[in-house]
């Protein structure tokens, strides 16, 4: 247990034992003069002794104490913080030896080490830029090609969830709810006439045609379900079903991972990494979570500590009510974007349904998630999602004296924020994501790999959030 606490903690103990220590020592080299004193003498001098030696002892350890504490254990924490960003997260940034200078040849050796690290990370960095850039380019150039044709593609795999999914299958089902990866073919659909489907596929018959309903059975489709190999099957959707409209381009959106994936389970116990998260935020009318309203929400998913491109919830919300324009000239929300937006009844119910069987994250939690437990009644769902806090993980992570705003948060993981998109409910979502995204491998690193872990943890610094709120 001991081994446990934190490097400064564990040396604020070993002052308070040194001062505990003294103390017992004086009393005792008093108490043995008084007893041997003759004649004997009265105790009262010997308290008073032991008094002002106890008091000037422990002033005189806590401030060695706070002398080691600000130039041995801060700076060792933070050597320790910058090499763990550097192995773990891909953040190629600078030690801070200054900070560090009284520790000796350990903050050059650091440096050298980091900056051998940081050559490493920029040079694998631009290879996956390059990569990056070839892969997104064939993407483009895949779903131009597919939104040409008049089909809807789905990959579903073995456990009967959508791994890929491309634009005019977004379009069908966002006729029934928000697209997700990961997501039950019964989040979409009546699947009875799927496994029947499934059933009947053999060598003689290797695709299927059926008509596919939605669950609700407002929509059918013609559909053609075809297998791929053991990890799972397409499904084809004749999209002129739809009603014939033309459909939009969208990206392209899979994730192969999820084909080989293993079942959840217990959230509690699953790595970090194998969790689905929705990172959201809100702009609100004003900072009274029990006065005032939302007005725009932003969100983004992540599977396999990676964010979902083209995954987004992002709308207006109308309050009901003038928008202060104090809080219009920090989230740049006007009365005119919200006047034809939903109500935060109707709006909290679309991304509830966006978030479903995922772990909310927001940076300050509890200020976002209070206007949708406010209002839970009003929007018929319950908010009973596991919920994470960017500023408890970064005081996990970097320690509670640490500045953990976003900004500073983002600063020191390299996630760059553009300035218009600051303070409006997507960039903010987007930022904290890529934030969490870069955390994930130092909670590993510091062996807090799972879900239940990071809550147990988080748990300790509580009163970060009430002294923030």
């Amino acid at each position: 247990m001991f081994a446990r606490l934190s490097l400064r903690f564990r040396i604020f103990l070993f002052f308070c034992l040194l001062a505990l220590g003294g103390a017992v020592l004086a009393a005792g080299g008093l108490y043995f003069g008084w007893v041997r004193a003759e004649p004997p003498l009265p105790m009262g001098p010997f308290v008073t002794a032991f008094l002002l030696f106890a008091f000037l002892n422990t002033g005189f350890v806590a401030l060695v104490w706070m002398l080691f504490d600000e130039n041995v254990a801060r700076p060792i924490d933070k050597l320790a913080a910058d090499l763990r960003l550097c192995a773990h997260s891909n953040v190629a940034k600078a030690v801070d030896t200054e900070g560090a200078k009284y520790l000796g040849d350990l903050a050059p050796a650091v440096s050298a080490v980091s900056t051998t690290l940081n050559s490493g990370v920029m040079d694998t960095a631009a290879h996956v830029a390059r990569e990056t850039e070839r892969l997104q380019a064939e993407a483009a150039r895949l779903t131009a090609l597919l939104t040409e044709i008049p089909v809807a593609t789905m990959l579903i795999s073995a456990a009967d969830e959508i791994v890929l999914y491309d634009g005019q299958a977004a379009e069908i089902l966002s006729l029934i709810a928000p697209p997700r990866l990961k997501a039950p073919l019964t989040d979409y659909f009546d699947t009875a006439d799927f496994e029947t489907a499934r059933s009947k596929i053999s060598e003689d018959a290797p695709e299927v045609p059926f008509t596919l309903r939605d669950r609700t059975g407002t929509h059918s489709f013609d559909a053609r379900l075809k297998r791929l190999d053991e990890t799972g099957h397409m499904l084809i959707v004749d999209v002129e079903d739809t009603g014939g409209n033309a459909v939009a381009a969208r990206p392209l959106v899979y994730d192969f991972d999820l084909l080989n994936a293993a079942e959840t389970g217990d959230m509690h116990s699953a790595a970090l990494r194998d969790l689905c998260f929705v990172v959201f935020d809100t702009e609100t009318t004003g900072l009274s979570t029990s006065n005032d309203d939302v007005v725009q929400i932003g969100a983004v998913r992540i599977l396999n500590g990676r964010i979902v491109q083209g995954e987004v919830f992002d709308t207006f919300v109308n309050p009901g009510r003038p928008i202060p324009p104090a809080s219009t000239r920090i989230h740049r929300v006007s009365d005119a974007e919200v006047a034809g937006a939903p109500d935060f009844a109707t709006a909290g119910r679309a991304f509830h349904a966006f978030a479903r069987d995922a772990v909310l994250v927001a940076h300050n939690a509890p200020f976002d998630l209070a206007f949708f437990r406010r209002f839970e009644r009003e929007m018929g769902v319950e908010w009973s999602h596991p919920v994470l806090d960017t500023v408890l993980i970064s005081a996990i992570t970097f320690g509670i004296t640490e500045d953990h705003s976003l900004d500073a948060l983002c600063e020191r993981l390299t996630v760059t924020i553009p300035s218009e998109a600051r303070h409006s409910a997507l960039g903010d979502a987007l930022a904290t994501a890529e934030v969490l995204v870069r955390l994930i491998p130092l909670l590993e690193a510091r062996s807090v790999p799972t879900l239940g872990g990071v809550i147990a943890e988080a748990k300790q610094h509580g009163r970060l959030l009430k002294d923030l709120n």
